[in-house]
């Protein structure tokens, strides 16, 4: 009876995620074919072949149906410190991983040229809701990674102050990459001024954070 039991929970389950993506790819495709503004919540619905009600389940607002794909990486910093390897500060564990990522060239860094991504990244950056409706997902970034923080005995307010540092960096970071791109240069070309800029910015964190986190260091 388990077997069976946990058998419907997980085909619910996998019928939710394939709803779930089904209603997020529906909605891209409208907004980036008429614009954010232009495609109301009722057009994705009725694209998807789904009431109203179903569609708000699925995602509280019309901005998440974009943005749900963050909540992906809203725990990302949180974990890099977590599993960190011995003899890495927080700051230097964020950083390394931000550099493999640029040279994965990585959509979460700005640093990719892939048509898809970028018609992506015009639309997220050129509506304001879509930004203002970011701020909701960058909280929770920074909560993750204060928590991961505050566990290793800092305490909350230094632990929430190296949280906000170090997710801002990356997000500037990225929006920057991005203006590169839309710019048109390549993600090679751009690649070396990126990493350039990625090791300055880390570097004036490291400078203040690792003092007030020097002794989260594993040994």
């Amino acid at each position: 009876m388990e077997n069976i039991t946990g058998s419907r929970t997980g085909l619910r389950e996998s019928k939710k995620a394939r709803t779930r993506q089904q209603l997020a790819a529906t909605a891209l495709e409208l907004f980036l074919e008429r614009g954010f503004d232009a495609v109301s919540v009722a057009d994705v619905a009725a694209a998807a072949e789904v009431s109203k009600p179903t569609l708000f389940r699925y995602f509280p607002t019309k901005e998440d149906l974009v943005l749900d794909r963050f909540a992906d990486h809203q725990d990302e910093a949180a974990r890099i410190v977590r599993e960190r390897p011995d003899g890495l500060t927080p700051v230097r564990a964020v950083h390394e991983h931000f550099l493999a990522a640029l040279a994965e060239r990585d959509p979460i860094t700005g640093l990719c040229d892939h048509p898809n991504v970028l018609a992506f990244q015009e639309l997220l950056y050129s509506t304001a809701s879509l930004q203002a409706r970011i701020a909701h997902y960058t909280a929770g970034e920074v909560e993750a990674l204060a928590a991961a923080l505050e566990a290793e005995e800092v305490p909350p307010f230094p632990a929430r102050l190296a949280a906000l540092h170090l997710v801002t960096v990356r997000h500037e970071l990225g929006r920057e990459n991005w203006r590169r791109i839309s710019a048109g240069q390549s993600a090679d070309a751009a690649y070396p001024a990126a990493v350039a800029e990625a090791d300055g910015a880390f570097a004036m964190l490291a400078d203040g954070l690792d003092r007030t986190l020097g002794p989260l260091i594993p040994s």
